[in-house]
């Protein structure tokens, strides 16, 4: 098994209001498919080797700003980045309301009409992933499964920022 990988991964919400329980599924599922399966890859930065991997991550929010704190398995100080929210609130918002149109047509609407709404949730969501890999490069390589995992936990922590 690859070490360029996360073996941990805890959101720090606390100075976000509490999470409602669909939320707290949402974050849930999405740390547990990322630990299953993930590609996350320290580069060289300054001229200096990033330590080796495998990974722990803690994701939070400070002053709008996402924040990646980055250790290594045995808690060392890895990396830690900023990422300005900017870049994300309009995918971040269109998703959470094609969200929302989803499970308002599972409950009504024939399968044919969920699956074309279902795509355009693929879609956006694979737009947060792509302006998440844009945002981290040169910070950390991330394969596009990774981000999309990745940009499911901005969301969770979005909605409570």
């Amino acid at each position: 098994m690859s070490s360029d990988r996360l073996v941990a991964v805890e959101i720090d919400d606390t100075a976000l209001p509490p999470p409602t329980p669909e939320i707290e599924q949402e974050r849930r599922v999405a740390i547990f498919d990322l630990l299953e399966d993930n590609s996350f890859h320290l580069p060289e930065r300054a001229g200096r080797a990033a330590p080796a991997g495998p990974y722990r991550l803690r994701l939070y929010i400070r002053e709008h700003r996402l924040v990646f704190d980055v250790a290594t398995e045995a808690e060392e100080k890895a990396a830690e980045f900023h990422l300005s929210l900017g870049p994300f609130r309009q995918v971040v918002k269109d998703y959470f309301q094609i969200c929302e149109s989803y499970f308002d047509a599972v409950k009504t609407l024939p399968p044919s009409q969920i699956e074309t709404i279902d795509m355009a949730r693929r879609g956006i969501h694979n737009e947060g992933a792509r302006i998440l890999q844009e945002r981290l490069e040169g910070k950390v390589d991330v394969d596009i499964d990774t981000a999309r995992r990745l940009f499911t936990l901005i969301c969770v922590l979005h909605f409570g920022g």
